[in-house]
């Protein structure tokens, strides 16, 4: 057996709109983002989803609160999935944190952390997600730093390509993920 994750980013947020990278900021939906928010739940609906798990940022709880709360899903909060963590670039304008990107693969942005402890917290959710919820198909909102992680996780590309790559949205991406994964560091002792 296998389990599917059906990721999906959180819906638009005012500061997506107004050019702001939130970072660890909460953020909040815009108009528009409701709107989608409320189309990824219609668009899921028959995907026979067995849970939703959800970074704790506001901007990704009201997502999948809009998406799947009155769907009887049960609907599952993890810090682990948060954004990756801009320190003293939280709420920079998405130029200036670009700019960084390739810097802060392996070295954290000030007072916050690298992607490479975006992958190190998204493995862990992963490891428990596979040992909790095998051949199940279950739903991920969460950020694109949490994407990047993944696709180097689970795709074997590399961090710094995927983390400096320009974001291209998607209605979803679809994670098959083997029975019995235990990730890249348990994997090779």
């Amino acid at each position: 057996m296998s389990m599917e994750i059906i990721y999906e980013t959180h819906s638009v947020t005012t500061d997506n709109e107004a050019g702001v990278a939130s970072g660890w900021l909460h953020g909040k939906l815009s108009p528009q983002g409701r709107a989608l928010a409320q189309h990824l739940g219609e668009r899921r609906s028959a995907d026979r989803i067995a849970a939703v798990f959800v970074s704790d940022l506001r901007r990704a709880v009201e997502t999948a609160e809009i998406a799947f709360g009155d769907t009887g899903i049960p609907v599952h909060r993890d810090a682990r999935l948060r954004e990756c963590n801009y320190g003293d670039l939280n709420g920079a304008s998405v130029t200036a944190v670009a700019a960084q990107k390739r810097a802060r693969v392996d070295t954290p942005f000030p007072a916050g952390e690298s992607y490479e402890q975006v992958v190190d917290r998204t493995e862990a959710f992963l490891r428990d997600l596979v040992r909790d919820w095998d051949g199940a198909r279950v739903v991920v909102i969460a950020h694109s730093a949490n994407l990047c992680a993944l696709e180097h996780l689970l795709h074997g590309k590399s961090l710094a390509e995927v983390v400096t790559a320009p974001f291209a949205w998607q209605e979803g991406w679809l994670f098959r993920v083997p029975t019995g994964w235990l990730g890249r560091q348990l994997a090779h002792h």
